[in-house]
Formats: C-alpha cells, sequence, structure tokens
C-alpha cells in the first residue's frame, strides 16, 4: 500500500510539474529533463510513469477535464443561476490551479494531446446543455436567446483564459461579474432579472 501511495504522488507530482512548464514554457520548450527535476523525482522514474513528453501531455489533459468536471457540477436548481455561478468558478479556477489552465492550453495540440483537446468542446457542450436547460425553465427572454448567449460566453470565457496570462486582472471577480450585468437584461425573461446575482451566488459553486 505504502508503495501504491508513493506511486501516485510521484505521478501526481509529475503531472503538476508538467502543467506548471507547459504553461509557462509552452509544451514545445519544456523538456522532460527539467519536469522531473521540478518535481523532484529521477529521469527513470518519469519514464516509468510515461514513456514520452506526449504521453505526460496526455496525463495533464485527462486531469484538466476531471477539474473541469468538478467545476460544471452547480449546486443550485436555477439553470441560469448555475450558469453564473459556475463561468465565475471556472475563471477563478483559471488563475488559481496551473493543470486546468495548462490543459486548456494544450486544448490547440489536438495532435499531440487528444483528451485536453475535448476540453473546450466540453465547456461549449457543458454552457449549451445549460443555457437549454434555462430555456425549458422559462428563464430566458426569448426564443433562440440560448445559441445566441452559448456563443458570446464561450467567446467571453475564452478571452478571460488569454488575457488571463497577461494580465491576472481579467480572472479576477470583476470582468466577468460585468459581462453578467450587461448580458443579463437580454438574455433573462424580465421577472427574473431581480433575482439572478450577476457576481455568483453564494454557495452557487465551489469556492463563491
Amino acid at each position: 500500500m505504502a508503495k501504491q501511495d508513493r506511486a501516485v504522488r510521484t505521478r501526481t507530482a509529475l503531472i503538476e510539474s508538467a502543467a506548471a512548464l507547459f504553461d509557462s514554457e509552452g509544451y514545445e520548450l519544456a523538456s522532460l529533463s527539467t519536469i522531473s527535476e521540478r518535481a523532484g523525482v529521477s529521469s527513470g522514474a518519469l519514464h516509468f510513469h510515461f514513456t514520452s513528453k506526449a504521453a505526460l501531455a496526455e496525463a495533464v489533459g485527462q486531469a484538466a477535464v476531471q477539474r473541469l468536471e468538478g467545476i460544471t457540477r452547480p449546486q443550485v436548481d436555477d439553470a441560469l443561476q448555475a450558469l453564473i455561478d459556475v463561468t465565475h468558478a471556472l475563471v477563478r479556477a483559471l488563475d488559481d490551479d496551473v493543470v486546468l489552465r495548462a490543459g486548456f492550453g494544450l486544448s490547440d495540440s489536438i495532435e499531440r494531446v487528444r483528451v485536453a483537446a475535448g476540453l473546450r468542446d466540453k465547456w461549449q457542450g457543458w454552457v449549451e446543455d445549460s443555457l437549454g436547460q434555462a430555456d425549458r425553465e422559462g428563464a430566458l427572454a426569448s426564443e433562440g436567446a440560448a445559441q445566441d448567449a452559448a456563443t458570446a460566453l464561450v467567446a467571453v470565457t475564452a478571452g478571460l483564459e488569454t488575457l488571463g496570462r497577461q494580465d491576472e486582472w481579467w480572472l479576477s471577480h470583476a470582468p466577468l461579474t460585468r459581462f453578467w450585468q450587461l448580458i443579463l437584461p437580454r438574455l433573462a425573461e424580465p421577472s427574473r432579472l431581480d433575482v439572478l446575482v450577476a457576481s455568483g451566488s453564494k454557495g452557487g459553486a465551489p469556492g463563491l
């Protein structure tokens, strides 16, 4: 059991080390020797767990998918408020969680990282499903609003992710709150506007 625990810790350390280097240096420049050194393990231990840099990147992608799945478990029944809450949780995690951030960064390397390549698609699919549920609940102002809002929201979160790599302010609470304040009067059924919280409802998502 102790040996298994040690193997799990080593694998986790390598994934986190790789994520940090992929995030800061990019996939191409990150070397396996630097990854193993940063993780505090030998080169042999790295190759025992991962046969190549692509396999290690795949593991980072899988870990990022798991983190995203955790974030997209809403804590409130109202689909539109849950969407607001989860977007705030995602943006906060992009600031705090290097594995998630690296996973989104790797999602552009489709030929190398199959799981990570689906990360943006998973996010888009969840957004579309949530807005579809909000539409069925009668929470949206007009027919067709769900698809338009999904397009805008996926673009905005991708933009915040990209801008946040240069300036952490973009991954703070304010920009996303301002976006929701702008879009909700056009998106939500008017009677819902007084109950929706653009800044995220307390307890509505992990960390809010």
